[in-house]
C-alpha cells in the first residue's frame, strides 16, 4: 500500500505505523487522519499482526492539528472543521476500540492532537527528550481526538483539568509520574525499547489480550463515543470564535494572543 503522509509495514508480528511529515512536526491533517484510521483496521483484522506501533520518523512525535493551514483555511474562509474534528476522534476511537495492543512511541513534542493520540494507546514509551503538552488553549480551542476523556482517567479529572486549562507542558520524567508513561529510555535507545516490549506482547496470548481491550473499554471507555459526538460541537464552536482566529494568528505571526 502506498500512503502520502505514513509509512506502514509489516515485521515479526508486528505492525509499524510511522507518521511521516517531518517538515511540520507531522501535523495531523485529512489526509494523514484517513490513513491512520485505514491501517490501523487492516493490522487488527491482519491475523499475521499480533500489535501495533504508532511511531515517528523524525525526533518529534507530533505537534498537533495543522495551525498554520488552520490559519489559511480561516483567511481564505475555506475551513472544514467539522469533518477534520470527526476524523481526529475517529483515530482515538479506533485505537481504542481494535483488538490488538497498540504502543505509542514518543519522542520531542508530543503536543496537542499528538498528545491525545498518544493517550488512545495501551502503551506511551518515552524518550528523555519527550515532553507533553495540552496546547488547544493556545489558540482558543478545547482539546481534541478524545482527549479531556482519555486524559481524565488517566491523571484524574483535576489533573486533567488543570493540564488542558493551563496549556503547561509535562515532561517524559512527569508524564511517568502522573501514570500515562509507560517507560522512559535514553533517545537512543527508544527504538529498541519500543521493539523488545512489542515482541514481547506478539508472543503473548492474543486472545485474553483482546478480551482484556474490551473489558477496559467496557468498565472505563464505554461512554468515549457519545463523547466525541460532543467534543466535535465544542470543538466547531471554538473554532467560530473571534479567539480562535485570534489564537492562530498570533501563532502565524509569532506573538502572543490577545483574547477577547
Amino acid at each position: 500500500m502506498d500512503f502520502q503522509k505514513i509509512l506502514y509495514n509489516v515485521q515479526e508480528k508486528i505492525a509499524f505505523i510511522t507518521l511521516n511529515t517531518p517538515k511540520n512536526l507531522n501535523s495531523f491533517d485529512d489526509v494523514m487522519l484517513d490513513e491512520i484510521v485505514s491501517v490501523l483496521h487492516n493490522a487488527d483484522e491482519n491475523n499475521e499482526v499480533k500489535v501495533i506501533v504508532l511511531n515517528s520518523s523524525s525526533p518529534a512525535f507530533s505537534g498537533g492539528g495543522d495551525v498554520r493551514a488552520m490559519y489559511e483555511g480561516v483567511k481564505s474562509n475555506n475551513l472544514d472543521f467539522n469533518t477534520s474534528i470527526e476524523k481526529m476522534a475517529s483515530v482515538s476511537l479506533t485505537m481504542k476500540q481494535i483488538s490488538k495492543p497498540v504502543i505509542t512511541s514518543v519522542s520531542g513534542a508530543v503536543a496537542g492532537a499528538g498528545f491525545n493520540v498518544a493517550l488512545a494507546a495501551d502503551f506511551i514509551i518515552a524518550s528523555e527528550d519527550a515532553f507533553f503538552v495540552q496546547s488547544f488553549v493556545n489558540i482558543g480551542l478545547i482539546p481534541d481526538a478524545g482527549g479531556i476523556f482519555l486524559l481524565s482517567r488517566a491523571v484524574g479529572v483535576n489533573k486533567a483539568t488543570e493540564l488542558v486549562m493551563t496549556g503547561k507542558p509535562v515532561s517524559a520524567s512527569q508524564g511517568k509520574e502522573l501514570g500515562f508513561v509507560s517507560n522512559i529510555v535514553p533517545t537512543e535507545e527508544l527504538e529498541t525499547a519500543t521493539n523488545k516490549l512489542a515482541k514481547s506482547l506478539a508472543y503473548g496470548p492474543s486472545l485474553a489480550y483482546a478480551e482484556i481491550k474490551k473489558l477496559v473499554f467496557e468498565s472505563d471507555f464505554k461512554g468515549f463515543e457519545e463523547y466525541v459526538k460532543q467534543e466535535v460541537k465544542s470543538q466547531v464552536a471554538c473554532s467560530e470564535t473571534a479567539d480562535f482566529v485570534e489564537g492562530i494568528s498570533a501563532f502565524a505571526e509569532k506573538r502572543k494572543p490577545k483574547f477577547n
